[in-house]
C-alpha cells in the first residue's frame, strides 16, 4: 500500500509562515511610524499625529490576539512584534520630547527602563535562560505610558481642553512609569529562576 501522510492536527501551526494576518498588522504598525513622524514635524497636524500615535499604541495587542485566535503564531511574528513595540516606544518618547510636549527628565526615565529591560532580556537569552512570563505590573505600566505620551502631545497647547487632558496625561504617565520600574525589579527573581532552569535543561541534554 502506498504511504500516506498523517493528517495534520488542528493545533498544528506552521511557524515558518510569513504571509499571515498578524504579521500584516505588525508590518502596518511599523509602516505607520514614519507617517506619524512626518505628520508631527512637517505638518501642522499635531492633533492628528497624537491620535495616530495613540492608535498605534492601543493596537499593540491586536497582532498577538489574531495570532492566537487564528492559530497563526509564526517565528517571524515572534521577532517582528517586539521590534514593533520597542520601535514605537522609542519613537514616541523621543519625538514627543523633541517636540517639547514632555520634559527630557521624564523621557530619559522612560528610556532608561526600556534599555535596562532590553539589555536584561538579551543577556538572559545569550546565557540560555528559560522564557520569563510578562508580569501584570509591566503590562499596566506600558499601557499607562502609551496613553500618556499621545495625550501629552495632543495637550501641548493653551486651550482649556488641552489643560484638562494634560492633567490626565500626567496622572497616567506618573503611575505608568512607577509601575514600569516596579515591574523591572519584580523581574529579578523570575530572571534568576529562568537562568537556573535554562542551565538545568542544558545539563540534562
Amino acid at each position: 500500500m502506498p504511504e500516506t501522510s498523517a493528517p495534520a492536527r488542528s493545533g498544528d501551526q506552521d511557524l515558518s509562515r510569513i504571509l499571515t494576518w498578524p504579521n500584516a498588522v505588525t508590518v502596518l504598525r511599523l509602516a505607520a511610524i514614519p507617517l506619524y513622524v512626518w505628520l508631527l514635524f512637517t505638518t501642522s497636524h499635531q492633533l492628528a499625529a497624537g491620535l495616530l500615535l495613540g492608535a498605534l499604541g492601543a493596537t499593540d495587542w491586536v497582532d498577538g490576539i489574531l495570532a492566537r485566535r487564528l492559530h497563526q503564531v509564526t517565528t517571524l511574528g515572534k521577532v517582528l512584534d517586539p521590534i514593533a513595540d520597542r520601535a514605537l516606544v522609542l519613537t514616541a518618547v523621543v519625538t514627543v520630547a523633541v517636540y517639547g510636549a514632555v520634559p527630557w527628565w521624564f523621557a530619559i526615565a522612560t528610556l532608561s527602563r526600556e534599555v535596562v529591560v532590553s539589555a536584561a532580556v538579551l543577556a538572559l537569552a545569550a546565557m540560555g535562560a528559560a522564557r520569563i512570563d510578562v508580569v501584570w505590573l509591566g503590562k499596566a505600566g506600558t499601557f499607562g505610558l502609551m496613553c500618556a505620551y499621545p495625550w501629552l502631545l495632543m495637550a501641548h497647547g493653551p486651550s482649556t481642553w488641552q489643560l484638562a487632558l494634560r492633567d490626565c496625561a500626567w496622572v497616567a504617565g506618573g503611575v505608568g512609569l512607577l509601575l514600569a520600574w516596579m515591574a523591572t525589579f519584580a523581574y529579578v527573581r523570575p530572571a534568576r529562576e529562568a537562568f537556573a532552569n535554562g542551565r538545568g535543561g542544558r545539563a540534562l541534554r
